[in-house]
This record gives C-alpha cells, sequence and structure tokens, in this order.
C-alpha cells in the first residue's frame, strides 16, 4: 500500500511583506543569474567570431598562395619576378625553376612537391578550413539560441514583476 503525503504550505498573512521581499530577492537572484549567463554567452560568441575571422584570413592565405603557384607555373626560366612575402612586400627574384616548389608540411619542415600537386594540398587545407567554419558558425547558432532563451526568460521575470 502506497502512502500519499499532502504538503501544506502555510500561507504568510500576517507579514505580506517580507513574503514579497523573499519573492523580490529571489526574482533579483534569478535576474542577476540570468544577466552572467548572458554576458557569458556574449564572451563566447565574440570568441567564436574572432576564431572564425582567423579562419577567413587562413582562406585568403591559402587563395593567394594558390594564385600564387598559378601564376609561376605559367613563367618561362630565369624570368625577373616580384614574389610576395607578406604585408604587401615584394622581392625580386629570378624563376630558375617552376615545376617543383618546397611545401610547409609543419613543425619547420618542408617537402619538395609540384606545383600541381602543391595546389592540391591547398585546396585540401582551404576545405579542412571551411568544415571548421562551418562547425563554427553551428555553434555561434546553438549559442545565440540559447542566449535568447535566457534573455526571454529574463524578460518574462521583469514583465511578471512590472504587473504585480
Amino acid at each position: 500500500m502506497k502512502k500519499e503525503y499532502i504538503l501544506i504550505i502555510p500561507f504568510l498573512c500576517r507579514e505580506p511583506e517580507l513574503s514579497d521581499k523573499r519573492n523580490n530577492m529571489g526574482r533579483d537572484e534569478e535576474l542577476s543569474k540570468y544577466a552572467v549567463l548572458i554576458e557569458n554567452y556574449k564572451e563566447q560568441l565574440n570568441y567564436l567570431d574572432m576564431q572564425y575571422s582567423y579562419l577567413q584570413t587562413a582562406i585568403a592565405d591559402c587563395n593567394k598562395a594558390k594564385i600564387t603557384l598559378d601564376q609561376m607555373s605559367k613563367t618561362d626560366k630565369n624570368t625577373e619576378i616580384l614574389v610576395p612575402i607578406g604585408s604587401g612586400v615584394f622581392v625580386n627574384a629570378n624563376m630558375k625553376n617552376a615545376s617543383t616548389v618546397l611545401f610547409d608540411i609543419g613543425a619547420g619542415l618542408a617537402t619538395e612537391k609540384t606545383s600541381e600537386d602543391a595546389i592540391k594540398k591547398i585546396d585540401g587545407r582551404i576545405e579542412n578550413l571551411q568544415k571548421t567554419q562551418e562547425k563554427l558558425i553551428t555553434m555561434m547558432q546553438q549559442l545565440q539560441a540559447e542566449a535568447t532563451e535566457v534573455s526571454e526568460r529574463a524578460q518574462h521575470l521583469l514583465y511578471e514583476e512590472k504587473n504585480e
């Protein structure tokens, strides 16, 4: 045989002010909690947005490298060229061999590749960077939805407080 318990909450009619103060204190704490949560969401979204910008820059660098490789492969041997070294700075150079390039493979190591193979590797890097961007966008959308939900709860709480 199951026992059922009924919870009896006494109604405080002697000191309504005290009851209201407790209720307001709970609301104030809850609003404060929501404000902190919203601020945390903003910080996380700003961080992810910064990461997205870094990825955009990396993709632009890869595309610039592809264009440079493509142009170099069309250049004759011993042709004088301007080689971009970054920040809008170029170096005069003579093209000795446009068919092979040194390709950074990480950890300070480079390997010799044909221009075509280097372009394929760069395309792979761009693809990976774009996939990472897609993941960031998904994360940002999820965080934005959660922040919106918390904001709506806070607004609802404020609305209830005004209508009492």
